[in-house]
């Protein structure tokens, strides 16, 4: 097995590997350049997301400053949208699917290290991939550790810890982050607290 398939296969291996470092360094100049551009220069901005992630849909919009630890193992379906200073630890496969929306200050980490001292003395690290599936709503501060998959619909509260699996049609927040409750009809009905949804939409 190679070192890259080891990186993206939740093996441990030497993430201070130089030829690794080397490639991690040239991603990390796209992120830069996208970072310096100006708010009007939107089609110069959607050019250089599409060489940062592996794939994108249509219709995304990334807040800058964006902060990714490669870009090319992040998948991006269609109309995501990123608030400002989204951080991408993605040392392997991060999906994100269509129309999900990050608040500002959303911290996606596919990796980690042993805790064993010896084992962090050496460099080792291990990274598993994280899956959020359409129509997910993370709220602003949000952290979201390796292996956890959220599911379609769902809502992270802000400032949670997202340690395990959310299933789909919950809202879920705290640290770690736990389901609340699911998601029904009074969500239709008012939109925020004891706002109804007809009165907001006049």
């Amino acid at each position: 097995m190679t070192l890259e398939e080891r990186m993206l296969n939740g093996k441990l291996y030497d993430c201070a590997d130089e030829k690794l470092q080397a490639q991690q360094r040239a991603l990390n100049e796209l992120v830069f350049d996208y970072n310096n551009t100006r708010p009007s220069d939107g089609q110069r901005r959607q050019e250089l997301l599409r060489q940062i992630f592996q794939d994108m849909g249509e219709g995304c919009y990334i807040e800058p400053p964006l902060h990714a630890n490669w870009g090319s193992h992040t998948h991006l379906g269609s109309h995501v949208y990123a608030n400002f200073n989204l951080t991408l630890v993605d040392d392997t496969h991060v999906y994100i699917g269509d129309n999900v929306m990050f608040g500002p200050n959303v911290t996606i980490t596919a990796a980690g290290h042993p805790v064993d001292p010896d084992l962090r003395r050496q460099v080792y690290q291990y990274n598993f991939p994280v899956r959020i599936e359409e129509n997910v709503w993370i709220g602003a501060g949000v952290i979201i550790l390796p292996g956890v998959t959220i599911g379609k619909n769902s809502v992270i509260g802000a400032g949670s810890v997202v340690t395990k699996d959310i299933p789909a049609n919950v809202v879920a927040m705290g640290v770690p982050c736990r389901v609340v409750r699911e998601i029904g009809p009074r969500d239709k009905e008012f939109y925020f607290r004891d706002y109804r949804t007809e009165d907001g939409l006049q």
